[in-house]
Parts: C-alpha cells; sequence; structure tokens
C-alpha cells in the first residue's frame, strides 16, 4: 500500500519534526500555500512531490506547481 504525506499551508515554514514523519512516505502531497519554493524543494528531496500553488504563493512556486492538479486513482479495489 502506498503511504501518502498529505499537508498544506506551510507559508514558507517546514518545521524538521514534519519532515521526520515525511521520511517514510512514497508520496507528498501539498495543497497549497507553500510559501516559498524552498519548501517545495525540502518536501521534493524527501519523496515525489505532488502540489498546487495557493493563494499566497508567489511566481516561484507558480513556475513549478499548478493551479489545480486532476489525478485518476484506485483505492481499496474501488475506482
Amino acid at each position: 500500500m502506498k503511504k501518502i504525506g498529505l499537508l498544506s499551508d506551510t507559508h514558507s515554514y517546514l518545521d524538521e519534526r514534519i519532515l521526520h514523519h515525511l521520511q517514510e512516505c512514497d508520496e507528498i502531497w501539498h495543497a497549497g500555500d507553500f510559501g516559498t519554493a524552498e519548501v517545495a524543494e525540502a518536501l521534493a528531496a524527501v519523496a515525489p512531490l505532488r502540489g498546487v500553488y495557493g493563494n499566497i504563493d508567489g511566481s516561484d512556486v507558480r513556475h513549478t506547481q499548478p493551479w489545480c492538479r486532476i489525478s485518476s486513482w484506485k483505492a481499496c479495489g474501488c475506482s
């Protein structure tokens, strides 16, 4: 089973304790308001990152993260 770490609204701050908990994740999903590209880069260094930009994110984040992301996935045998 794939482990996904889900977070949002980091607002340019990423506590080391969060990174510790994300170490075992297969993917990290960020639901917006990274604050800086450095936060996105730090998360991507831990596991593959899927994110979207939020209203506080500047062009540095908006160039690397889309406004919305549509994915198809299968969970618990359902589709």
